[in-house]
Protein backbone atom coordinates (compact mmCIF):
# COMPACT_ATOMS: atom_id res chain seq x y z
CA UNK A 1 0.00 0.00 0.00
CA UNK A 2 2.41 2.24 -1.03
CA UNK A 3 1.80 5.57 1.28
CA UNK A 4 3.25 8.11 1.49
CA UNK A 5 11.61 15.17 4.30
CA UNK A 6 13.03 18.96 6.38
CA UNK A 7 15.44 22.54 6.08
CA UNK A 8 16.44 24.88 9.19
CA UNK A 9 16.08 28.26 8.27
CA UNK A 10 17.18 28.75 4.66
CA UNK A 11 14.51 28.25 2.70
CA UNK A 12 11.34 30.34 1.82
CA UNK A 13 8.07 29.51 0.07
CA UNK A 14 10.54 29.96 -2.85
CA UNK A 15 11.52 26.30 -2.66
CA UNK A 16 7.52 25.17 -2.68
CA UNK A 17 7.95 24.45 -6.84
CA UNK A 18 7.84 21.18 -8.78
CA UNK A 19 11.29 19.48 -8.88
CA UNK A 20 9.70 16.17 -10.09
CA UNK A 21 12.71 16.52 -12.99
CA UNK A 22 15.30 18.10 -11.15
CA UNK A 23 18.58 16.32 -13.07
CA UNK A 24 21.22 14.75 -10.38
CA UNK A 25 24.69 13.21 -10.69
CA UNK A 26 24.52 9.75 -12.29
CA UNK A 27 26.85 8.31 -9.85
CA UNK A 28 24.71 8.60 -6.72
CA UNK A 29 23.35 4.50 -6.59
CA UNK A 30 21.71 3.21 -3.79
CA UNK A 31 23.48 2.03 -1.03
CA UNK A 32 23.30 -1.45 0.37
CA UNK A 33 23.77 -2.84 4.01
CA UNK A 34 23.76 -6.16 5.34
CA UNK A 35 21.29 -6.79 8.82
CA UNK A 36 22.85 -5.01 10.99
CA UNK A 37 24.41 -1.14 11.45
CA UNK A 38 26.62 -0.80 8.16
CA UNK A 39 27.43 1.91 6.60
CA UNK A 40 26.74 3.35 2.96
CA UNK A 41 28.57 2.01 0.26
CA UNK A 42 29.52 5.62 -1.40
CA UNK A 43 33.00 7.21 -2.26
CA UNK A 44 33.98 9.69 -0.23
CA UNK A 45 32.08 12.88 -0.75
CA UNK A 46 29.42 11.26 -3.24
CA UNK A 47 26.17 13.80 -2.67
CA UNK A 48 23.18 11.55 -1.39
CA UNK A 49 19.51 13.01 -2.13
CA UNK A 50 18.84 10.94 1.13
CA UNK A 51 21.71 11.82 3.47
CA UNK A 52 22.72 7.84 3.96
CA UNK A 53 19.66 6.00 4.95
CA UNK A 54 21.65 2.97 5.55
CA UNK A 55 23.53 5.17 8.57
CA UNK A 56 20.42 6.33 10.51
CA UNK A 57 20.71 3.71 12.84
CA UNK A 58 17.51 2.58 15.22
CA UNK A 59 14.87 4.24 17.37
CA UNK A 60 13.00 3.14 20.10
CA UNK A 61 9.25 2.88 19.62
CA UNK A 62 6.31 1.38 21.61
CA UNK A 63 6.75 -1.99 19.60
CA UNK A 64 10.22 -2.44 20.09
CA UNK A 65 13.90 -1.19 18.68
CA UNK A 66 13.42 -0.37 14.83
CA UNK A 67 15.57 -0.30 12.30
CA UNK A 68 15.97 0.52 8.39
CA UNK A 69 18.21 -2.02 6.92
CA UNK A 70 18.16 -0.81 2.65
CA UNK A 71 17.10 -4.28 0.41
CA UNK A 72 19.56 -6.66 -0.11
CA UNK A 73 17.91 -8.42 -3.34
CA UNK A 74 19.84 -11.54 -3.35
CA UNK A 75 19.00 -11.57 0.03
CA UNK A 76 15.31 -10.11 0.75
CA UNK A 77 13.75 -11.13 -2.66
CA UNK A 78 11.82 -14.28 -1.43
CA UNK A 79 10.58 -12.31 2.14
CA UNK A 80 9.24 -8.91 -0.15
CA UNK A 81 7.61 -11.24 -2.66
CA UNK A 82 5.71 -12.97 -0.24
CA UNK A 83 4.76 -9.94 1.62
CA UNK A 84 3.55 -8.24 -1.95
CA UNK A 85 1.53 -11.63 -2.12
CA UNK A 86 -0.78 -10.80 0.90
CA UNK A 87 -3.91 -9.94 -0.79
CA UNK A 88 -4.27 -7.96 1.93
CA UNK A 89 -1.03 -5.82 0.83
CA UNK A 90 -1.67 -6.10 -3.02
CA UNK A 91 -4.99 -4.34 -3.35
CA UNK A 92 -3.07 -1.33 -2.92
CA UNK A 93 0.87 -2.21 -3.43
CA UNK A 94 -0.52 -4.20 -6.70
CA UNK A 95 2.58 -5.94 -6.89
CA UNK A 96 1.30 -9.59 -6.67
CA UNK A 97 3.08 -11.96 -9.03
CA UNK A 98 6.35 -14.24 -9.44
CA UNK A 99 9.56 -13.34 -7.69
CA UNK A 100 10.68 -11.06 -11.03
CA UNK A 101 7.92 -8.75 -10.71
CA UNK A 102 9.16 -7.65 -7.00
CA UNK A 103 12.56 -7.71 -8.38
CA UNK A 104 11.98 -5.66 -11.16
CA UNK A 105 10.15 -3.39 -8.67
CA UNK A 106 13.00 -3.09 -6.29
CA UNK A 107 15.66 -2.69 -9.20
CA UNK A 108 14.22 0.76 -10.52
CA UNK A 109 14.92 2.08 -7.18
CA UNK A 110 18.85 0.62 -6.65
CA UNK A 111 19.72 1.15 -9.76
CA UNK A 112 18.94 4.84 -10.09
CA UNK A 113 20.42 8.01 -8.56
CA UNK A 114 19.54 7.23 -4.65
CA UNK A 115 16.49 9.32 -4.66
CA UNK A 116 14.60 6.42 -3.16
CA UNK A 117 15.40 4.04 -1.07
CA UNK A 118 14.00 0.34 -0.32
CA UNK A 119 14.16 -0.86 2.87
CA UNK A 120 13.50 -3.23 5.52
CA UNK A 121 12.24 -2.43 9.30
CA UNK A 122 14.06 -4.57 11.54
CA UNK A 123 12.07 -4.79 14.68
CA UNK A 124 13.99 -5.84 17.54
CA UNK A 125 16.61 -7.85 15.07
CA UNK A 126 14.07 -9.29 12.99
CA UNK A 127 12.07 -8.07 9.34
CA UNK A 128 8.66 -7.72 9.68
CA UNK A 129 8.12 -4.11 7.17
CA UNK A 130 9.48 -2.46 4.01
CA UNK A 131 9.77 0.61 3.45
CA UNK A 132 10.46 3.25 0.85
CA UNK A 133 11.99 6.53 1.95
CA UNK A 134 12.16 9.06 -1.00
CA UNK A 135 12.73 12.37 -2.06
CA UNK A 136 8.90 13.34 -2.96
CA UNK A 137 10.17 17.19 -4.65
CA UNK A 138 12.05 14.73 -7.21
CA UNK A 139 9.27 12.30 -7.74
CA UNK A 140 6.21 12.56 -10.21
CA UNK A 141 4.63 12.91 -6.88
CA UNK A 142 5.44 16.79 -6.94
CA UNK A 143 3.68 17.71 -9.98
CA UNK A 144 0.15 17.09 -7.95
CA UNK A 145 0.75 18.86 -4.72
CA UNK A 146 2.87 22.14 -3.92
CA UNK A 147 6.26 20.62 -3.15
CA UNK A 148 8.67 21.86 -1.42
CA UNK A 149 12.71 21.30 -1.76
CA UNK A 150 13.81 18.21 0.25
CA UNK A 151 10.11 16.77 1.34
CA UNK A 152 10.49 13.37 1.82
CA UNK A 153 8.52 10.75 1.47
CA UNK A 154 7.21 7.34 2.87
CA UNK A 155 5.80 4.54 1.70
CA UNK A 156 5.17 1.37 4.12
CA UNK A 157 3.70 -2.10 4.16
CA UNK A 158 3.44 -4.57 7.68
CA UNK A 159 4.48 -8.14 6.18
CA UNK A 160 3.12 -9.82 9.42
CA UNK A 161 -0.40 -10.04 9.33
CA UNK A 162 -0.33 -10.17 13.15
CA UNK A 163 1.70 -6.99 13.29
CA UNK A 164 -1.25 -5.39 11.72
CA UNK A 165 -4.20 -3.41 13.46
CA UNK A 166 -2.70 -3.04 17.02
CA UNK A 167 -1.17 0.27 16.73
CA UNK A 168 2.26 -1.17 15.49
CA UNK A 169 1.83 0.86 12.04
CA UNK A 170 1.48 4.16 13.81
CA UNK A 171 4.36 3.34 15.74
CA UNK A 172 6.47 2.40 13.59
CA UNK A 173 5.46 5.35 11.20
CA UNK A 174 5.79 7.96 13.70
CA UNK A 175 9.40 6.58 14.74
CA UNK A 176 10.31 6.50 10.89
CA UNK A 177 9.29 10.44 10.04
CA UNK A 178 11.25 10.98 13.32
CA UNK A 179 14.22 9.45 12.01
CA UNK A 180 13.62 11.40 8.48
CA UNK A 181 13.53 14.60 10.29
CA UNK A 182 17.02 14.07 12.67
CA UNK A 183 19.07 12.80 9.88
CA UNK A 184 17.67 15.22 7.53
CA UNK A 185 18.24 18.53 8.57
CA UNK A 186 16.90 20.36 5.55
CA UNK A 187 13.88 18.32 5.50
CA UNK A 188 11.14 20.55 6.41
CA UNK A 189 7.98 17.67 5.98
CA UNK A 190 7.46 14.35 5.48
CA UNK A 191 5.10 13.55 3.00
CA UNK A 192 2.88 10.54 2.30
CA UNK A 193 -0.21 9.77 -0.18
CA UNK A 194 -1.71 6.53 0.79
CA UNK A 195 -4.66 5.40 -1.23
CA UNK A 196 -7.89 7.28 0.11
CA UNK A 197 -10.01 3.68 0.31
CA UNK A 198 -6.92 2.29 2.62
CA UNK A 199 -8.78 3.51 5.96
CA UNK A 200 -6.48 1.67 7.94
CA UNK A 201 -3.29 3.34 6.69
CA UNK A 202 -5.08 6.68 7.23
CA UNK A 203 -5.68 5.98 10.86
CA UNK A 204 -2.00 4.91 11.54
CA UNK A 205 -1.08 8.17 9.80
CA UNK A 206 -2.94 10.38 11.75
CA UNK A 207 -1.94 8.37 14.58
CA UNK A 208 1.96 8.68 14.22
CA UNK A 209 1.12 12.87 13.79
CA UNK A 210 0.54 13.15 10.22
CA UNK A 211 -2.55 15.21 9.04
CA UNK A 212 -4.34 15.26 5.81
CA UNK A 213 -3.94 18.76 3.42
CA UNK A 214 -5.41 17.59 0.50
CA UNK A 215 -6.74 14.35 -2.14
CA UNK A 216 -4.82 14.53 -5.15
CA UNK A 217 -5.71 12.30 -8.19
CA UNK A 218 -2.63 10.71 -9.04
CA UNK A 219 -2.16 7.96 -12.34
CA UNK A 220 -3.08 5.15 -9.75
CA UNK A 221 -4.98 6.24 -7.01
CA UNK A 222 -6.46 8.55 -5.30
CA UNK A 223 -4.93 9.68 -2.73
CA UNK A 224 -4.88 11.12 0.91
CA UNK A 225 -1.70 13.72 0.78
CA UNK A 226 -1.14 13.46 4.65
CA UNK A 227 1.94 15.97 5.88
CA UNK A 228 4.10 16.02 9.45
CA UNK A 229 5.47 18.72 9.67
CA UNK A 230 8.93 19.55 11.67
Amino acid sequence: MPDAEADTGADTEADCEDTADLPLPPDLTGAFAPYGPVGADRAPGAADPLDGVADWGPINTAAGVLQLVPVLPARDLSLVTTWMNDPVVDAFWLLAGPPERTAAHLERQLIGDGRSMPCLGMLDGLPMSYWEIYRADLDPLARHYPSRLHDTGLHVLIGNAEDRGRGVGAALLRAVAELVLRHRPRCQRVVAEPDVRNVASLAAFRAAGFRKADEVVLPEKRAALMLRDR
